[in-house]
């Protein structure tokens, strides 16, 4: 019985590869990949001879059951993409679960992924976070889409989108997620890498001066925090906020003042916020 590999590859700049994924390619009986013209400079670079065959999307059904044969007839196969981490938006899920069925020893070969490179270029709190890929291509899909999103109860969220439809997307998002704040990266790794931070009001802006912002593929992070900040704001009192915010931080009321004052200083003056903390207290005494 063979082995299978799932490796990661470069998302752009070549380098980005580890020791063991170009010692398990040269090693391995048998490459898979999206389209060998896209794999082959990155297999030549690093001077890796094995032999390729294709497997995407449109073939990956029927092409499972003969990679199945192939691992268990002995052959040890490697699956890689054109970028990135294999099953990520990519294929490769669906040979998985037929190798987990057939009992066939899996390795995951870890390295680049465009949806952790991002978050990491974003700023944004990570503790949770959802991942989308694609989102509709039809307008009024991906609208229903982003409504169902915008109910869930995680701030930060990642997709992916190609050059040409990124500015629609983001008329989509700014209307249906109230113009969040978003950061959006272009060319992660390459030399033309560019990064976008900013509402989506002034993101489409930026795109727009920018003639050749439909060449390279984007991922965008968004944050909903905007948006529920607004909502507090509007059905918050200042003694609800500090006691939410010592409820979250675990901190005392003198540390919640400080953060409070921070965070909205352009809304309530130090007084207001020390004001609100009186009452908390009177409150508490009765």
């Amino acid at each position: 019985m063979g082995i299978l590999y799932i490796v990661a590859t470069p998302i752009g700049n070549l380098g980005d590869i580890t020791n063991r994924a170009i010692e398990v390619l040269k090693s391995v009986d048998l490459i898979l990949c999206e389209d060998t013209r896209t794999s082959k400079p990155l297999l030549n670079h690093y001077e890796i001879k094995t032999k390729l065959e294709s497997y995407h999307k449109f073939n990956e059904i029927e092409k499972s059951r003969d990679v199945i044969n192939k691992l268990k007839s002995g052959l040890n196969i490697a699956l890689i993409t054109d970028a990135g981490t294999p099953c990520i938006s990519d294929p490769g899920s669906i040979l998985v679960r037929d190798a987990i069925n057939e009992e066939i020893e899996i390795y995951s070969i870890p390295g680049a992924s465009a949806v952790i490179t991002a978050l990491t270029l974003s700023g944004l709190p990570l503790s949770n976070f959802a991942f989308y890929g694609f989102l509709e291509r039809k307008n009024s899909l991906q609208r229903k889409e982003l409504l169902k999103i915008k109910e869930n109860d995680i701030a930060t969220l990642v997709f992916y989108e190609s050059p040409k439809r990124i500015v629609e997307t983001l008329e989509n998002i700014k209307e249906t997620l109230d113009n969040p704040y978003i950061v959006l990266v272009n060319d992660l790794t390459k030399k033309f890498e560019r990064k976008y931070y900013g509402n989506v009001s002034q993101v489409i802006k930026e795109l727009e001066e920018n003639p050749n912002h439909e060449l390279g593929e984007y991922v965008l992070v968004v944050s909903k925090n905007v948006q529920e900040t607004k909502k507090k704001e509007c059905e918050t009192s200042i003694e609800g906020l500090l006691i939410d915010k010592m409820l979250k931080e675990k901190c005392t009321m003198k540390d919640a003042i400080k953060l409070l004052s921070l965070e909205y200083k352009d809304k309530y003056s130090k007084n207001e916020i020390y004001n609100a903390s009186l009452n908390i207290k009177k409150l508490l005494e009765k």
